[in-house]
């Protein structure tokens, strides 16, 4: 067990969690993480684009389960409603900004026995806690977690990966705005006949997009988004006639289908904090911001603040700073702000235009995606921006040390 006030504490082990606490422990911080353990597997995806798989190559978690991921090296859009103002098919090639791929895309059990791994190798400098958080309690030297099973932990900095139902984000009295769409999503994966030959295609249909990404072998995952009548049809169809809709829906570009076990289903919704910290506390992941599955910055998103808090955590403890002050904190939620908002707007319009019926915001959709087909230099800026964003890039994201 830690000492009575350990430096930091991470609420939840999810991939952003995990990865915070190993940066900050891989660098000297002593850290504790509760997480509790999973109750099932986990069959859902994540596309890492290039700089999260950057950072978790610069963490030692990358060479654990590289293997089980499949480059994306081309991402292909198609308009598929039946609308008047439709917009052309637009393709992406990684290669045209230098890129061997976007990004890898590997299933979460995967990714999360590599961080699980890597994080039991740390030792003595980061104690993982197989427990839940019941309370959170701040004070103005140090953030006090009360534990479900028994005890407590106190730090001088919580970060809270804790979720959509963040206690951390309650207890800091950071609000959180939220808007619902009238959408559900349908993830599994599938076996098909066809190679996809490294390409994701993003189908955007009326009910918002159908997106197939590739995965090792003849093998993708995908994420379908169908109106919230539909969605527990489909969820419960036999393998046999969902893979029949699927082949339907997706044109048979891939051929023949199979579905694998493991299906999810859940609501489709936009949330972001009103602060990304306060009080000796720093959001990361869904904790902070939820947005729609559209062109894989929901848990990259997540990385990025994992790798941020851990950036100014370690620069500070190592100058002798207070790791929780207010100039920590403050800095964080500038740093992480434009980011987090700046997706979540690109995110919400795109799925809206997909969903409304006015014409000038479908025509504004389709000219976009015309001129980004036609102008090359405008195609690659807006490729390199969704890849690796400038003004948002920390130092892990970059493949640098802590």
């Amino acid at each position: 067990m830690a000492k009575p006030v350990t430096d930091a504490v991470i609420v939840g082990g999810g991939p952003a969690g995990l990865t915070a606490a190993i940066a900050l422990a891989g660098a000297g911080v002593e850290t504790v993480l509760i997480a509790k353990g999973s109750t099932g597997p986990d069959h859902r995806t994540t596309m890492l684009l290039a700089g999260s798989a950057k950072a978790l190559d610069v963490l030692g978690v990358w060479d654990r389960c590289r293997q089980h991921a499949a480059p994306l090296r081309t991402l292909r859009i198609i308009d598929d409603t039946a609308r008047l103002l439709r917009a052309p098919e637009v393709s992406f090639a990684a290669g045209e900004i230098g890129l061997e791929a976007f990004g890898e895309n590997i299933e979460n059990r995967f990714l999360i026995a590599a961080l699980q791994a890597r994080a039991r190798e740390l030792g003595a400098g980061l104690t993982v806690i197989d427990d839940e958080a019941e309370a959170v309690e701040i004070a103005d030297d140090r953030v006090t977690v009360k534990l479900k099973a028994a005890g407590a932990i106190s730090a001088r900095l919580a970060a809270g990966a804790d979720g959509r139902n963040s206690l951390c984000r309650a207890a800091a009295g950071i609000e959180v705005h939220t808007r619902s769409y009238p959408q559900i999503a349908l993830t599994l994966n599938l076996a098909h006949s066809r190679p996809h030959h490294d390409t994701s295609t993003e189908l955007h249909t009326e009910a918002g997009p159908f997106t197939l990404v590739p995965l090792p072998g003849q093998r993708s995952s995908l994420v379908f988004s169908v109106g919230p009548a539909e969605g527990p049809h489909l969820s419960a169809l036999s393998d046999h006639d969902l893979a029949a809709q699927i082949e339907r829906r997706s044109h048979s570009i891939l051929g023949k289908v199979s579905v694998e076990p493991g299906r999810g289903i859940f609501p489709l919704a936009v949330a972001t904090a009103a602060r990304l910290a306060a009080r000796r506390t720093a959001l990361i992941g869904e904790a902070a911001h939820v947005v729609p599955p559209i062109g894989a910055q929901g848990l990259n998103l997540g990385l990025r603040d994992a790798a941020t808090i851990a950036e100014l955590v370690v620069a500070a403890h190592r100058d002798g700073h207070d790791i929780g002050a207010d100039e920590l904190t403050d800095r964080y939620d500038r740093m992480r702000g434009a980011d987090v908002g700046s997706r979540t707007l690109a995110v919400d319009l795109l799925n809206r235009s997909l969903l409304s019926d006015f014409l000038p915001l479908q025509g504004a959709r389709g000219l976009g995606l015309f001129l980004m087909e036609r102008i090359a230099p405008l195609r690659r800026v807006v490729m390199r921006e969704g890849v690796a964003p400038l003004a948002s890039q920390p130092r892990l994201m970059r493949g640098e040390s802590l």
